[in-house]
C-alpha cells in the first residue's frame, strides 16, 4: 500500500512542506554552474532563458496559491505578470514566447529577489497551518509538480543554449562511466491482448492529462526489450534514411528538406568521427548509447525502416506494469504513434488551472517513460509527456514496436 494514504494530516501536511521547499532549493542548484549571461539567453522560440524558468515557476505559486490564499499577501511587482506568465489567457496578456530572451529586466538579482519574497511567504502561509486547506495543499502540490517539470526544461534549454555556442561549453564536468557491454541484438517481448485498463487510478499525485482510468482493448502485439541505439541510428544513417522519402511521413520529409536533417540533433562529424553535444561538452557517439534528440518524423521513419513501429502508448504503460523491457524510465523519452488527446471522460478544471494540459491536445504526440533529466517522482507508468512532431531538442529517443 502507498505509505501516503496512512499519513495522518499534520503529517502529510508536514512531508508536502518539505518537498516544497526541497524543490524550490532544487531549481537554484540546477542554475548555480551558470554565469548570469548563460541565464539572460534564449537558443530558440522553443525554450525559454533559465532566469525565466526561474521566475515563472515562482509567478506560478504567487498568482495561485499566494494571491487567492494567503491573507494579506502583498504581491511583489504586478509587472512580473506581464513578463512570467506563460501561456495562462485567463490570466492577462503575456511577453511572447519567442521573446523572453529579450527581458534583459528584471535583472538576475531582483528575480533572486522575487524567489526569496515568495519563498517567505509560502513559508508564512505553511506557518499559518494552512496545507491543512485541501485546496491550498492541492495547489502547492501542484505547484510543486510543475517546478519539477521546469528543472527538466531548464537542463534541455540550456543544452540548446551551449550548443549554439561555438566555444561549446560544457554545464557540468563528465561523470566517471562505467564500461556499458555492447548492445545486445533486439528481441521482442509480447505484450498483453484483450481488454485493459490504462490511466491514473486516483493513488498519488498524477496530472490531469493522466485520467480518468479507462478500458483499452489491446491487439496482440510485441515491444523491443531494448531502446534504438546510437548503433542502430548510424546503420539507418549508412542505409540513406535520411535520403529515402518513401520512409518519411510528408510533414516529415518537408523538415529532411528544407532543414537539411541528417543526423539528430547536436550531432557534429570531425575528422570521420561523429560527436554528439553533451550536458558534458563534446562527446564521441557511443554506438551503445540510447539514440537521444530525435523528432517524431525521426522516430517514425526509423521504425518503418526497420520493419516495425513506434508502439501506442496504451501498449508501452501496459508493457511497463507487466513487461521486463530494459531502461523504460530514467534514460530517454520514448516516442508513441498515439496522439495526444483526452481519455474518454477528461474534463479540464475550472478557472485558469484548466488551460495546464487540455488546451494542448490537438496537433502532438505522445511520449512515456522519462530521461536521465527527469525528476525521479515523475517516472511513472501514467505519465503522458508529448510534444510537437519535429520537435527534437528534448530527451527523446525510442522504442519498436511490432
Amino acid at each position: 500500500m502507498d505509505r501516503r494514504l496512512k499519513l495522518s494530516p499534520a503529517e502529510s501536511d508536514d512531508a508536502l512542506s518539505r518537498r516544497l521547499f526541497r524543490v524550490r532549493r532544487g531549481s537554484l542548484d540546477l542554475s548555480a554552474p551558470l554565469e548570469i549571461e548563460d541565464q539572460c539567453a534564449q537558443a530558440m522560440e522553443d525554450a525559454s532563458p533559465t532566469k525565466w524558468h526561474l521566475a515563472h515557476t515562482t509567478w506560478f505559486f504567487e498568482a495561485f496559491v499566494l494571491e487567492p490564499r494567503l491573507p494579506e499577501y502583498r504581491t511583489f511587482d504586478p509587472r512580473f505578470k506581464y513578463c512570467f506568465n506563460s501561456y495562462y489567457e485567463s490570466e492577462g496578456p503575456r511577453q511572447p514566447r519567442s521573446r523572453r530572451g529579450l527581458l534583459t529586466r528584471p535583472t538576475a538579482g531582483e528575480v533572486a529577489a522575487y524567489r526569496a519574497h515568495v519563498d517567505e511567504e509560502l513559508a508564512r502561509l505553511v506557518d499559518m497551518g494552512l496545507l491543512e486547506d485541501k485546496t491550498v495543499a492541492a495547489r502547492v502540490e501542484l505547484g510543486v509538480q510543475h517546478e519539477e517539470q521546469h528543472q527538466e526544461l531548464i537542463l534541455a534549454d540550456i543544452l540548446a543554449l551551449f550548443a549554439a555556442n561555438p566555444l561549446r561549453p560544457a554545464y557540468r564536468r563528465p561523470a566517471l562511466r562505467q564500461h556499458r557491454p555492447p548492445a545486445q541484438p533486439l528481441r521482442w517481448r509480447s505484450g498483453a491482448q484483450g481488454l485493459a485498463e490504462i490511466g491514473a487510478d486516483g493513488r498519488g499525485f498524477a496530472f490531469d492529462n493522466e485520467g480518468p482510468r479507462h478500458r483499452v482493448w489491446l491487439e496482440p502485439h510485441q515491444l523491443g526489450h531494448r531502446l534504438v541505439t546510437a548503433g542502430d541510428w548510424l546503420e539507418f544513417m549508412a542505409a540513406g534514411g535520411y535520403e529515402t522519402p518513401m520512409l518519411w511521413l510528408a510533414d516529415g520529409w518537408a523538415h529532411v528538406t528544407a532543414e537539411g536533417w541528417r543526423a539528430p540533433l547536436y550531432w557534429e562529424r570531425a575528422d570521420g568521427v561523429w560527436l554528439r553535444m553533451t550536458l558534458e561538452g563534446m562527446r564521441a557517439v557511443d554506438n551503445n548509447d540510447p539514440v537521444v534528440h530525435v523528432s517524431y518524423f525521426e522516430a517514425d521513419a526509423f521504425a518503418r525502416w526497420a520493419g516495425a513501429r513506434l508502439p501506442t502508448e496504451a501498449e508501452w504503460e501496459t508493457a511497463a506494469d507487466a513487461l521486463d523491457l530494459d531502461q523504460m524510465f530514467g534514460a530517454v523519452w520514448q516516442y508513441t504513434q498515439s496522439a495526444y488527446a483526452p481519455y474518454p471522460g477528461f474534463a479540464p478544471a475550472a478557472g485558469a488551472l484548466g488551460e495546464y494540459n487540455g488546451k494542448f491536445m490537438v496537433s502532438q504526440q505522445v511520449l512515456r517513460g522519462s530521461s536521465h533529466a527527469t525528476p525521479r517522482a515523475h517516472a511513472r507508468a501514467t505519465y503522458r509527456n508529448f510534444f510537437y512532431p519535429r520537435q527534437r531538442w528534448q530527451f527523446t529517443g525510442l522504442r519498436l514496436a511490432k
